[in-house]
């Protein structure tokens, strides 16, 4: 059956990444530990569907305050699909150099900071962009995806530069180069692709990592609790905290 072919190739890939990954998970958590407990944040940011672990880290149920969503709306908001916003401006957007840097000049970053991009492949323009304007402004940059299957894909940008050798900690995704993974009889193309699962295994288990690490050193989170449990009467306070502690940070006061 297709569909448990799916599931088979998704269980091996989330396999290999805790039978290769966990090192490189606990050196990224770090490096977000370091910068959250400055009181400072993890820049999230990527692009197409590598846009959905962004969204899914923070704002969302047991996420908390320390990781800032870069969620440019052109680069990820293309379910008209033609016309507006459409799927042939997006990926012109995407591979257009220079974007990434002008993106960059509506955010205020400090050297404390990091910066987490998520991409398959590693070679489209505007997150090498963003990677190499991070590292001008001092940020350490961690870069999440497929480095060892796409390790052999030409770069696109005029540096010459992939993203995962500019990064200084990697997260690979462990996913095949060519994302969809199960054969359709009489097709050439294949279905199911398996990046999204490993993108969003690799969020909670790299935030999992930086959780216990702030914890062991004492830092309180400001976690953002369910408010839809009957009984809990307190939820919505904690959620207003939570939110209050986010809106201190990004007003620097």
């Amino acid at each position: 059956m297709l569909a448990t072919d799916w599931l088979d190739n998704t269980r091996s890939v989330l396999d290999e990444i805790e039978r290769t990954q966990l090192d490189n998970i606990r050196a990224a958590a770090e490096l977000m530990a370091a910068s959250i407990a400055a009181d400072r944040w993890v820049h999230t940011f990527g692009c197409g569907h590598a846009t959905i672990p962004v969204e899914e880290m923070y704002p969302r149920i047991g996420g908390f305050v320390g990781f800032h969503p870069i969620v440019e709306l052109p680069l990820t908001f293309f379910t008209h699909v033609t016309g507006e916003m459409g799927i042939h401006q997006f990926l012109f957007l995407e591979r257009a150099e220079g974007f990434g840097r002008e993106l960059m000049k509506s955010y205020t970053f400090d050297p404390r900071d990091t910066v987490w991009i998520f991409s398959h492949s590693g070679i489209n323009n505007v997150n090498i962009d963003v990677a190499l304007r991070a590292r001008e402004l001092g940020m350490r940059v961690i870069a999440t995806g497929s480095a060892r299957a796409m390790k052999d894909a030409a770069p696109r940008h005029s540096s010459g530069k992939r993203l995962f050798e500019i990064a200084d900690a990697i997260i690979d995704t462990c996913v095949p180069a060519t994302d969809a993974s199960v054969p359709v009889p009489n097709h050439q193309d294949r279905i199911g692709p398996t990046s999204t699962m490993a993108f969003v295994s690799v969020v909670w288990m790299t935030i999992a990592t930086v959780a216990e690490i702030l914890v062991e050193r004492g830092v309180t989170l400001h976690i953002h609790p369910s408010h839809n449990i009957p009984g809990d009467t307190t939820a919505r306070e904690r959620l207003d905290a939570a939110l209050a502690e986010y809106k201190r940070r990004a007003t620097g006061v």
